[in-house]
């Protein structure tokens, strides 16, 4: 592993009124150890498993594309602050990673192409093609099959979201033949069962009142999806 852990610091928040530090969660100071190349964090939408995510890939100093022209009429000062707050804990060696957002993978594929135009080795180091003569799928699992073969950390916000069942276990098995060589280290945020059941990974289910660490046969996920399987009309 390239990470140990991740600790956050309450003492340096410029604010505990405005997102994300009024989040509950972020209330107090909190470490996280990572015992394992491949670390889920899930919870319900809006509990600060994504914003914790981009906090972490951003303190490992990675870049995080997003379609930058596109300005809100309002904006937060301070949700850009909250990395300053988190520490990372290295356990020596420190490599390059990258950070995926399943919302902000057409932007980069649409950047790669035009970088293309003047170096086309670019498409080579990406997948060997332009990603938009894909489907949004298929160019998901083709960026992931070429990246994660270098040594690094890698940061996934839903990588899900695009994927059919069939897609899902497939990058299931890259994240558990990945993580087993040792040469990569996964953070994950998801509310996919299938990517869940990665063996030996370890879940942090974030929660109003806390961070904590829970099996798989214990997320809300799992009891569900199974529920529902099992007794469909019971939930229609």
């Amino acid at each position: 592993m390239y990470i140990r852990q991740a600790s956050l610091d309450t003492a340096r928040y410029p604010t505990r009124e405005h997102y994300p530090f009024n989040l509950p969660v972020f209330r107090k100071p909190l470490t996280i150890p990572f015992r394992t190349n491949v670390t889920f964090f899930i919870g319900e939408n809006g509990c600060g498993k994504t914003t914790l995510l981009q906090a972490l890939a951003i303190r490992c100093g990675l870049h995080i594309w997003r379609e930058t022209e596109r300005r809100r009429c309002i904006n937060n000062p301070f949700v850009h602050k909250f990395p300053n707050s988190v520490d990372i804990d290295w356990c020596g060696k420190r490599v390059p990673g990258i950070y995926f957002g399943s919302n902000y993978f057409q932007f980069f594929s649409e950047t790669l192409d035009e970088w293309a135009i003047n170096d086309p080795g670019q498409l080579d180091y990406f997948g060997g093609g332009s990603l938009l003569t894909l489907s949004h799928g298929q160019s998901i699992l083709k960026y992931f099959k070429k990246v994660f073969a270098i040594e690094g950390i890698f940061f996934l916000d839903e990588p899900e979201t695009a994927l059919s069942p069939r897609s899902q276990v497939e990058l299931l098995k890259h994240l558990q033949t990945d993580g087993r060589d040792g040469h990569a280290q996964f953070f994950i945020a998801t509310h996919s069962p299938i990517l869940l059941a990665c063996p030996g990974a370890a879940i942090y289910h974030f929660t109003d009142a806390d961070i904590r660490e829970v099996e798989y046969e214990q997320t809300d996920y799992f009891k569900i999806y199974h529920a529902f399987m099992n007794n469909r009309g019971k939930f229609l």
